[in-house]
């Protein structure tokens, strides 16, 4: 999280976008994943735990900071979220673009928040590029999340009804497909067998 560091320079820059203010009283969670560029950091926030889940509707949010650890509320930021699946190429058009708006999350108050319904498991990167709305409080940025999904409960499901459908209709195939064969051959037999013992009799 980001804490305002009474250290010189660059330490100091470093360690306070990399921290939360002491003053706002915030705990530090550590799950939570941390990127800074230039004189803005964020902590990024996914439902559940970090850990979103395939199919499922995932609470996403980024607490923005300045250098100083002020909070950026999404009221003064232009800001833009992008989801990428990975691995994608400079330039490409991203897989999902959602909507931010303000909410409240655990301490925070008015930053960029959304849902995101990730379609796959896999890797993913989510892009939060932005600019002041208002003023020159801080520099344009672009910061990038990589992001891990799950397989969610609905595949999870989907891959028990649609396995032993298909083990079953194979079996029933090749049982149907067996009979037929056997009792083809059991009758071409008996015949022979019939059509040998009325040749002896004639004889």
């Amino acid at each position: 999280m980001f804490l305002p560091a009474k250290q010189s320079s660059s330490a100091y820059g470093c360690l306070s976008l990399i921290m939360l203010a002491l003053t706002t009283g915030v705990e530090p969670t550590f799950a939570h994943k941390v990127k800074v560029e230039g004189d803005v950091g964020a902590t990024l926030h996914i439902e559940p735990n970090d850990i979103p889940r395939a199919g499922e509707p995932s609470q996403t949010w980024f607490a923005l900071t300045r250098k100083g650890g002020k909070l950026i509320p999404l009221a003064e930021c232009n800001c833009q979220l992008s989801v990428y699946a990975e691995p994608h190429v400079s330039g490409e058009l991203p897989l999902l673009q959602p909507t931010l708006k303000a909410i409240t999350a655990e301490r925070y108050q008015g930053i960029p928040g959304t849902v995101i319904n990730f379609p796959r498991p896999g890797a993913y990167q989510l892009q939060l590029s932005g600019k002041p709305s208002t003023g020159q409080s801080f520099r344009p940025f672009t910061l990038k999340f990589n992001v891990t999904v799950a397989v969610g409960s609905r595949d999870k499901n989907n891959d028990n009804t649609l396995t032993q459908p298909t083990v079953n209709t194979e079996n029933n195939a090749s049982n149907n497909w067996l009979l037929p064969v056997i009792a083809i051959a059991l009758l071409s037999t008996g015949v022979i067998c019939l059509f040998v013992l009325l040749r002896k009799k004639e004889r």
